[in-house]
Formats: C-alpha cells, structure tokens, sequence
C-alpha cells in the first residue's frame, strides 16, 4: 500500500496548511491545491510519551514536529534512536495505529 499525505496550498494567497482547513488562515479564501508532503526535514523538538493507551505493546514513542524546506512543520512519530534538535530526517508513511478493521497512517520520520 503507497500511501500518501498532503499539504494543502491556498490558491489565493499560497499559504501552506496541515491538515486540511476550508478556509485559509491568512485571507479567507476557500479554494485548495493539494501539495505532496515528503522528502528531507529537520527536527524541531521532540517528545517520549509513556503512558500509552492499551493495546500499544511498546513501552513508549517517540513524536517530533518537522520542519519542511517549504516551511511547514508537521507533527509524526520519531523511529530514531537518539533524537537531537536539528536532525534531518526522511519523511514516511505508515501505519501508526492499527485499528479493528481500519488502521490510521501518518508520518514517521527515521534518520537518513
């Protein structure tokens, strides 16, 4: 499965949003293109939670906020051993939660 997430720009103004608004924060406009949000970020600051909800076997994770070259920051789970602020990291997506029939996809960012 190849699947994709994505930045919206407003055609308007060119102001970058994620996730998806209806209405541009910066002029109002409500008319959208989609922008595919991948490649090379850097880390901005991250976190390690340990108190999960059930049914995560893992004894914590690990979430940062990402900043793209086109200057947008993006929040996703860290695969990093050792994160550091500043770290470029290459942008996936995955499953970050399974669910009974459904799993939910979203970023996470490993090491180059």
């Amino acid at each position: 499965m190849n699947e994709q997430l994505f930045a919206y720009r407003c055609l308007q103004c060119g102001e970058l949003h994620h996730p998806q608004h209806f209405v541009c924060r910066k002029c109002g406009a409500r008319q959208f293109e989609k922008v595919l949000l991948e490649g090379e970020g850097t880390l901005v600051t991250w976190t390690r939670v340990y108190n999960l909800p059930e049914g995560y076997m893992k004894p914590f994770l690990c979430f940062g906020i990402v900043n793209f070259p086109n200057g947008l920051n993006v929040s996703g789970q860290l695969e990093v051993d050792q994160p550091e602020i500043g770290t470029k990291l290459q942008t996936t997506v995955g499953v970050v939660k399974e669910g009974i029939g459904q799993d939910y996809f979203g970023f996470i960012f490993k090491a180059k």
